[in-house]
C-alpha cells in the first residue's frame, strides 16, 4: 500500500500543480470569455460546438485568432480525455505494455531507474563510445537499416519526434484553452514529465548505461518541440494529415495494484482524391496501416492491420529492439475523435482490446467510458473511465480469471 501512495502522490501533486499553476505564473486564468491582455477573445473549436454549431474539423479554415490544431475541445471521445496527466500516465507507463512487463506498480524500481537515467543522462559521451559513435548514429539516429536488431531509430521518429512533438504543441494548446499564461512553460513542463517517467520505468530494471534515453531526450524530443512549434509544420499534420491524439484509456485496479490499457497513440489519414477514402495509419506501441471512409457528418470508420511490440530484448547491453506480433484495429471517430476502437493483438497478454469512449452513446448526465480487455489465458477485464474529469490520469478496472 505505500508504494501505491508513492506512484500516486506525484500525479496528485501534480494535479494540485495544474490547479494552482493560474496563482503561480501570476494572473494565469481568466475569467470565462474574458480577453486576455486586451486582445480579442480566442475562440476555441469546442467553444462553436457548444454555441450549437458545427466544430471545427482538419478540412475547414483556421479561423481563431490564434490556431488550434490538436486539441479540438469536441467534448466527445478521445478529445473529451485530453489533459497534461493523461498524456503522462499513457506516455510515462506505455512500456509496461510490453508482455514481459510486470503491470503490477509495485515491481517498478523508481530508485534504480532514476539512478540508470540520471548517469546516462549525465555521461552521453562516455556511454555512445561504449560502442562506438558508428554504433549509434546508425542504429538509433540514421533511418536505412533494414534489420530488427538494428532499427531502433523507428520509435524514435514516430513516437518521439513526430509523437512527442504533436503532444508538446496540443498541450499548449489544452493550457491556452484552460486560461493559463505560458503556455510553452506548461506544456515542456509536462512534456518532459511524460518523457522523464517513460525513460524512468523503462529503465528501473538495467544495471548498466543505456544509449537509447540519449537519443530520445536530447535529440529527438528536442527536434519534436522545436519541429512543432511550427504553425506551418502543425497545420499539415493537422488540415493535410489528420493527425489526432487516439490514446487509450488507462485503468487502475486497486486489488491487484495494476495498471492496464495504458498507451499514448495517434493517428493520421490522407484523403485520396476527391472521394471518402483515406490511406489510414494508428501507432503507438504498435503500428496499423489501413483506410478510412468517410460516413458523412465528419463519422470515419478505419481498419488498418500490422505489428504489435510483444516485448523488449538486449541488443548489446547499450540498446534494445522489439519482438513483434501480427496486430489488427477497427476505429469509429467522429471530427478526429475517436468515439470506439477494436484491436487484436496475437500476444501472450492482452489479446483482444475494446474501447468505448465518452459520448460514444448519450448517457443523460452520466459521461462515461468503457473499456473491455481479454487475453489469451482468457482472463479479463472490465473499466469505467470518467469523461467529465479528465485530469483523473486513470479510470478503475477489475481483472478477473486466472492469475498470472
Amino acid at each position: 500500500m505505500k508504494r501505491h501512495l508513492s506512484l500516486l502522490l506525484p500525479m496528485l501533486i501534480a494535479v494540485g500543480l495544474l490547479i494552482a499553476g493560474p496563482c503561480l505564473a501570476g494572473s494565469s486564468r481568466d475569467l470565462p470569455g474574458t480577453p486576455r491582455g486586451g486582445q480579442a477573445a480566442v475562440t476555441a473549436p469546442g467553444a462553436v460546438a457548444a454555441a450549437g454549431k458545427a466544430p471545427m474539423t482538419a478540412t475547414e479554415p483556421e479561423t481563431a485568432a490564434e490556431p488550434y490544431y490538436f486539441y479540438r475541445q469536441l467534448g466527445y471521445g478521445s478529445d473529451r480525455l485530453i489533459s497534461p496527466t493523461r498524456l503522462i500516465t499513457n506516455g510515462g507507463f506505455g512500456i509496461l505494455q510490453m508482455e514481459n512487463r510486470s503491470d503490477q506498480l509495485d515491481d517498478i524500481h523508481w530508485q534504480n531507474g532514476w539512478r540508470n537515467l540520471w548517469r546516462t543522462l549525465t555521461s552521453p559521451i562516455e556511454t555512445i563510445e561504449l560502442n562506438g559513435w558508428g554504433d549509434f548514429i546508425t542504429t538509433e539516429i540514421l533511418p536505412f537499416s533494414t534489420g530488427k536488431s538494428d532499427a531502433q531509430y523507428w520509435p524514435n521518429y514516430t513516437n518521439h519526434l513526430i509523437g512527442g512533438g504533436m503532444s508538446y504543441r496540443m498541450m499548449r494548446e489544452w493550457f491556452r484553452a484552460h486560461g493559463f499564461a505560458h503556455e510553452r512553460s506548461w506544456a515542456l513542463l509536462t512534456i518532459h514529465a511524460y518523457h522523464l517517467l517513460n525513460e524512468t520505468v523503462e529503465m528501473n530494471d538495467k544495471t548498466n548505461l543505456r544509449a537509447d534515453p540519449i537519443a530520445d531526450v536530447y535529440l529527438f524530443n528536442t527536434a519534436g518541440i522545436l519541429l512543432f512549434e511550427s504553425d506551418t509544420v502543425s497545420r499539415f499534420f493537422s488540415r493535410t494529415l489528420n493527425m489526432a491524439d487516439w490514446s487509450f484509456q488507462p485503468l487502475y485496479d486497486p486489488v491487484r495494484g495494476t495498471l492496464q490499457n495504458q498507451g499514448q497513440n495517434y493517428m493520421i489519414r490522407y484523403r485520396l482524391g476527391d472521394g471518402p477514402w483515406y490511406a489510414f495509419y494508428h501507432w503507438g506501441n504498435s503500428g496499423e496501416a489501413g483506410v478510412s471512409r468517410h460516413l458523412g457528418q465528419g463519422r470515419h470508420v478505419s481498419f488498418g492491420a500490422g505489428l504489435v511490440a510483444k516485448n523488449l530484448q538486449d541488443v548489446d547491453g547499450l540498446s534494445e529492439t522489439a519482438n513483434l506480433a501480427t496486430s489488427a484495429g477497427l476505429f469509429y471517430d467522429r471530427h478526429g475523435s475517436l468515439l470506439a476502437s477494436l484491436l487484436y493483438a496475437k500476444s501472450k497478454d492482452i489479446r483482444w482490446r475494446l474501447n468505448l469512449y465518452p459520448g460514444l452513446v448519450d448517457l443523460g448526465p452520466l459521461d462515461l467510458g468503457f473499456t473491455f480487455l481479454s487475453t489469451q489465458e482468457n482472463d479479463f477485464s472490465v473499466g469505467v473511465t470518467l469523461g467529465n474529469a479528465p485530469l483523473i490520469p486513470f479510470g478503475l478496472g477489475n481483472r478477473a480469471g486466472n492469475d498470472r
